[in-house]
């Protein structure tokens, strides 16, 4: 059969509907083992097609990077089924075809997401955002053998292979972003005082970890305040107020939710508390969290990196960057610059995938695994200089390192020091 790309929104993206994915793949059972020859083909993969399902919130506070991760993977397999498919291990060329289902980072709503991919025959879930949200179906992804990989979750779960042997973390491990802050704080010199505000979930606790671990022993540094929020808050206010008394000069603000973010930048300028700030990766966007937030006004904003940003004048005309847009626009249906890192990253996943297509065996969810575990030093698109894909090293997920990035008003330039 011939499958082709729908045009359409986001959700409509290179997807198809979940009737013709039964009609193709409904049929076929798993083949339940590290496949020897002549097994079964998996649910969600044919002859001439695998359909993939994205879990995601494309609604609700947390909608824009949500919909980067649909999108970027949307416009790599648009542009590869566009030029007549993925070559697979097995010698059959293949559309890749996504399915996106909305869960409002709502757990109850991934957890049912997932259900419906089970119905709807999807082959793996891949690409969706947030640590809770992944969480809600990791173990019946376990117990259905359903693979559950390149999650957008810094969680470590993700990539411990005994405990999550169907999953893969892509983004790093939140302890590898705090090490990376920690790192560059320490070898300063100078004397800091540290505020932490963090979350208070997995998320939040393991950014911590990976900061405190790093400076430990560094006689320069000193943390003298420490305040938590929950992810359901609509205001830290309370929290910044006392922090601030705390005469800190960097802050460490731990933080996944992109309004409070920017709710919190506009708050300590109001109370006239002006330090250097440490932001994740994923709540660290030039144009949609540091603009608005007023992030100009402070000494320094620092955040972490694997990916070329788009808005960089450093990247305007890099060859990876021109073309990532141009199949963004033309296959992911984002017109517009992305105002998150998860498009790019999204896209890396993409071209994470296809390696592991090609070299998969038999068309299983075994086979896939096994591929996937076997990447290393992938330099997917976009990806910056001293970074890679190694999916071998149980416990790390596929990209483990990270550049230390300074904001510049415009955009992000490597940090080689504090300051």
């Amino acid at each position: 059969m011939n499958m082709r790309k729908k045009p359409g929104g986001v959700l409509g993206i290179v997807a198809v509907t979940a009737a013709l994915a039964l009609s193709l793949s409904g049929c076929r059972g798993d083949s339940g083992g590290q496949g020897g020859g002549g097994s079964a083909s998996s649910p969600g993969i044919t002859d001439s097609a695998i359909t993939l399902g994205i879990t995601t919130p494309l609604s609700g506070a947390t909608a824009g990077p949500g919909k980067c991760t649909v999108a970027g993977v949307s416009a790599y397999f648009g542009a590869a089924n566009a030029a007549g498919g993925v070559k697979f291990g097995d010698g059959k060329t293949r559309t890749v075809n996504i399915k996106s289902y909305d869960d409002a980072y709502d757990p109850q709503k991934s957890l049912a997401n997932f259900q419906q991919m089970v119905s709807d025959n999807v082959f793996a879930a891949t690409a969706g955002l947030g640590t809770p949200t992944n969480r809600a179906f990791r173990d019946a992804a376990i117990s259905q053998k359903v693979p559950q990989v390149l999650v957008m979750t810094g969680d470590p779960l993700f990539s411990d292979r005994k405990q999550s042997p169907w999953q893969l973390g892509f983004v790093p491990i939140y302890q590898n972003e705090g090490g990376a802050f920690g790192k560059l704080l320490a070898k300063s010199g100078a004397q800091h005082k540290v505020a932490i505000l963090s979350q208070n979930d997995d998320y939040g606790k393991g950014y911590v970890a990976g900061f405190k671990e790093a400076i430990q022993g560094a006689s320069n540094i000193s943390v003298v305040g420490e305040q938590t929020y929950e992810a359901t808050d609509t205001s830290v206010d309370a929290q910044l107020t006392q922090l601030a008394s705390s005469g800190a000069d960097v802050f460490f603000n731990a933080m996944s939710i992109t309004p409070l973010t920017i709710a919190a930048l506009q708050k300590a300028q109001q109370i006239g508390w002006k330090p250097s700030w440490f932001l994740p990766s994923n709540t660290s966007s030039p144009t949609a969290i540091l603009e608005p937030g007023g992030a100009a006004a402070y000494p320094g904003i620092y955040s972490v990196s694997f990916a070329k940003a788009p808005q960089s004048p450093a990247f305007a005309k890099d060859p990876d960057v021109v073309k990532f847009l141009d199949e963004l626009k033309k296959y992911g249906n984002y017109p517009d610059m992305p105002a998150f890192p998860h498009c790019m990253w999204s896209y890396m996943v993409g071209a994470t995938l296809e390696k592991a297509f090609q070299n998969m065996k038999e068309p299983t969810r075994d086979s896939f695994m096994t591929a996937l575990r076997d990447i290393k030093d992938l330099k997917a698109p976009l990806m910056l200089e001293g970074t890679s894909v190694n999916t071998t090293v149980d416990g790390q997920p596929a990209v483990s390192s990270v550049v230390v990035q300074k904001y510049n008003g415009k955009g992000y330039a490597t940090a080689e020091n504090f300051g």
